[in-house]
């Protein structure tokens, strides 16, 4: 699958993200990952398809395993988005999608990094079937799969930016199964 994005929209992002992520190089305190937080998102897909997401983090109270030089915890991401694609006859479908995705988040400097990176896999439901140029998916549920990197920044750190990969598919259990891949940025504020 080939994610068509325009390079003027990766380097403006990617301009962004780099400034604000230069606000967690300074020295920080102490930081916990076990907060919950709320979030919007932004993502783009091939054939003119873009996604806007409101959601929350849920953390996994006290949960930690040591891996390497850093340190893993988990929380459940629970979110609501709107979907917008251009189908082949040029009309516009419009989509709401619900979902739950448990996550695992990796932070270095035994759990201290400002920087981060992290992977999830859960289930998402949609209103209708998505259609996208010459892609109809055959289920209204699916998998959201994702990876992404990310910063923490702010006095508490309480500021998250994050840049994600993310694909949805249904995983063969009905075909057609052509999948959608999504460029996503993610600004979170951790309470």
């Amino acid at each position: 699958m080939h994610l068509k994005i325009s390079r003027r929209f990766v380097n403006t992002w990617a301009a962004g993200a780099l400034c604000l992520a230069s606000w967690g190089t300074q020295a920080q305190p102490v930081f916990n990952d076990h907060s919950p937080s709320w979030y919007a998102q932004a993502a783009v897909a091939s054939n003119d398809a873009y996604t806007a997401s409101l959601g929350a983090t849920l953390p996994w109270r006290q949960w930690t395993y040591a891996l390497g030089s850093g340190q893993v915890t988990g929380h459940w991401d629970l979110f609501a988005s709107y979907w917008s694609s251009r189908m082949a006859n040029d009309d516009r479908q419009r989509n709401y999608v619900f979902g739950v995705v448990p996550t695992l988040r990796w932070r270095g400097d035994q759990g201290q990094s400002p920087w981060f990176a992290q992977v999830g896999s859960g289930l998402s439901l949609a209103t209708e079937l998505y259609q996208s140029g010459d892609k109809r998916f055959s289920t209204r549920y699916n998998f959201a799969t994702h990876l992404a990197v990310g910063t923490n920044f702010g006095a508490q750190r309480e500021h998250e930016l994050m840049l994600r990969l993310e694909h949805y598919s249904n995983a063969g259990i009905k075909k057609p199964n052509p999948g959608e891949n999504f460029l996503q940025l993610r600004y979170a504020r951790k309470f």
